[in-house]
C-alpha cells in the first residue's frame, strides 16, 4: 500500500521537529509548516492524505486553516492539536469537517493511535471500493467525513456509477454499522405501493392488505434506509417523506397513531434536482432537506485509471463461480476496454466482464467475446456500426421500434425492458403510453422478476 502523506501545521519549530521525528519512524511521508499560511501553499502544490495541525498558532488558527485546506482539497483529513482550554474550539472544529482532536499534553501512543484510526478506515474503503483514480480517493475520504454525522446525505451520479456501493459504505463506517442498512429503489414499485413499502400499512387498510405490515422505515430503525433514484418519487409521497426526515415519526398507510423512527437517510439520483426543483417536479424543501451533505461519483469515463483494476477484479470475481479456466484478456482487447466510453458505466463493464468469461473459448477473453456496443468502438469497417441515411430517419419510428423489440424480448415485463433501454420504469411506462403499446399479459409488478 502507498505510503501516506500527512502534513504537520505548528508555529512552534520544536513540536513540529517531535511530530515529524515521530511519524517518519512510522514510515510516513511528512511535511512541515510553521504557518498556516505556509501549510497552504504546500496545499495547493501537492496532495495530502491527512493534515496534523495545532488549534492555536500565530496568525491563522486552526479552523481557519482547516476551512482553507478543505475548499483545496474536500478529502483531507484533519487532526486537530489543543490545550485544554479550547476544548470547545476543537469541538466546533469537528463540526466543521474535522475528523478527531487530541487535548495537550499528548502521548505518542494516543497520537498514532488517532492517525492509524483515521488512515486505517480509509483502507477499510478501499477494499469495498475498488478504484486507483484520485477522484475516487476524494469519494472515499468524503465518505469517512459523512459517516461520523447522522444528517442526509445525497449520492449524485450518473447510473451504474456505484451509488448503493457508496451508501453501504458510508454506513459500514458510521456508528449505526451494527444495526440494519435496507435500499429501495423508487423508480421500481408502483407509486401505489411505495409509500406502504417506506411506511407500513395497517391491517385491512386497502384492498390486499390481509395484515399488519412494518415499512422500511420501522425496519430500519437505528440504522440506515438507502432511497435510490429519489427524483422518480410521486410529490404526495415526497411531503410524506419531508414529515418523517423533519419529525422522525411516520403513520401506516391507514394508521392514526404516529410511530417513532431513528433512521439515517441516504438517497441517490441520476438526475439533476436542482432543475426539477427549477420545473416544479421535485419539492424545494425536500431538496434541500435531503442534501445536507452530498458526495458526487464521477463517471466511468472520467477515471479511466479504474478501469484496468476493475477488469481484473470482476475478472477474478466471476471466475471463481465458474469452471472456466480464463485467466485474462488480449492486449488489444484490454486496449479496447480501457479505451471505450463506458456509457452505463460500473455496471456496464461487469456485465461485459461476466459475459465474455461465458462465452470465451480459451484461456484469454478476445475481442470476439465482447458486446457488440463495445467492439463498434474498433469503428464501421469492423462493426457495421449504422449510419444516418442520407433522406433521414423518423426518429419516433425508431424508438417505437426499439421499445417493441425491449418488451418482446422480456415478454412484456416493463422492469426488465427498461433496464435494457437504460430508461427508469417510468419513464418507459410513459412512452409505452405514448406509442400505444400494450399487452394485456404485460408484467406490471415492477419490485421484482
Amino acid at each position: 500500500m502507498a505510503r501516506k502523506n500527512i502534513l504537520v501545521v505548528d508555529d512552534e519549530k520544536s513540536q513540529r521537529e517531535i511530530l515529524e521525528m515521530i511519524l517518519v519512524e512510522e514510515g510516513y511521508d511528512v511535511t512541515t509548516a510553521a504557518s498556516g499560511e505556509a501549510a497552504i501553499k504546500f496545499a495547493k502544490d501537492r496532495r495530502f492524505d491527512l493534515a496534523l495541525t495545532d488549534l492555536k498558532m500565530t496568525g491563522m488558527d486552526g479552523i481557519e486553516l482547516l476551512q482553507h485546506l478543505l475548499a483545496l482539497d474536500s478529502s483531507i483529513i484533519v487532526i486537530l492539536l489543543t490545550a485544554h482550554g479550547s476544548i470547545e474550539s476543537a469541538k466546533e472544529a469537528l463540526r466543521r469537517g474535522a475528523f478527531d482532536y487530541l487535548e495537550k499534553p499528548y502521548d505518542k501512543t494516543a497520537l498514532l493511535e488517532t492517525i492509524n484510526r483515521a488512515l486505517d478506515r480509509l483502507d477499510v474503503i478501499d477494499t469495498e471500493i475498488v478504484s486507483a483514480s484520485p477522484k475516487m480517493d476524494t469519494v472515499k475520504k468524503m465518505i469517512l467525513k459523512v459517516a461520523r454525522s447522522n444528517s442526509t446525505v445525497l449520492i449524485r451520479g450518473e447510473s451504474g456509477t456505484g451509488k448503493e456501493l457508496i451508501a453501504r459504505a458510508v454506513h459500514n463506517q458510521s456508528p449505526r454499522s451494527t444495526e440494519m442498512f435496507q435500499a429501495v429503489n423508487c423508480a421500481a414499485i408502483n407509486e401505489n405501493l411505495l409509500e406502504s413499502e417506506l411506511f407500513g400499512h395497517e391491517k385491512g387498510s386497502f384492498t390486499g392488505a390481509h395484515a399488519e405490515k412494518k415499512g422500511l422505515f420501522e425496519i430500519a430503525d437505528r440504522g440506515t434506509l438507502f432511497l435510490d433514484e429519489i427524483a422518480e418519487l410521486d410529490v404526495g409521497i415526497q411531503a410524506k417523506l419531508l414529515r418523517a426526515l423533519q419529525e422522525r415519526k411516520i403513520r401506516r398507510v391507514g394508521g392514526t397513531h404516529e410511530i417513532a423512527v431513528d433512521v439515517r437517510v441516504i438517497a441517490a439520483t441520476n438526475r439533476d434536482l436542482r432543475a426539477m426543483v427549477a420545473d416544479g417536479r421535485f419539492r424545494d424543501d425536500l431538496y434541500y432537506r435531503i442534501n445536507v451533505l452530498s458526495i458526487d461519483v464521477p463517471p466511468l469515463r472520467e477515471r479511466r485509471e479504474d478501469i484496468p483494476v476493475l477488469i481484473d477484479y470482476f475478472l477474478h470475481k466471476h471466475t471463481r463461480n465458474t469452471s472456466r479456466l480464463v485467466r485474462g484478456l488480449t492486449p488489444e482487447t484490454r486496449k479496447l476496454m480501457v479505451s471505450y466510453s463506458w456509457p452505463g458505466n460500473v455496471r456496464q463493464l461487469e456485465s461485459a466482464i461476466e459475459r465474455a468469461i461465458l462465452l470465451c473459448e480459451g484461456d484469454l477473453i478476445t475481442l470476439d467475446d465482447m458486446p457488440s456496443e463495445v467492439r463498434q468502438e474498433l469503428g464501421p469497417a469492423a462493426e457495421g456500426a449504422f449510419k444516418l441515411p442520407a433522406e433521414g430517419i423518423n426518429f419516433e419510428e425508431v424508438e417505437r421500434n426499439l421499445i417493441t423489440q425491449a418488451m418482446e424480448q422480456t415478454d412484456y415485463n416493463i422492469t426488465k425492458a427498461a433496464k435494457l433501454l437504460g430508461l427508469t420504469f417510468r419513464t418507459l411506462q410513459y412512452r409505452l403510453e405514448k406509442f400505444g403499446i400494450k399487452k394485456n399479459e404485460t408484467k406490471e409488478a415492477a419490485g421484482g422478476e
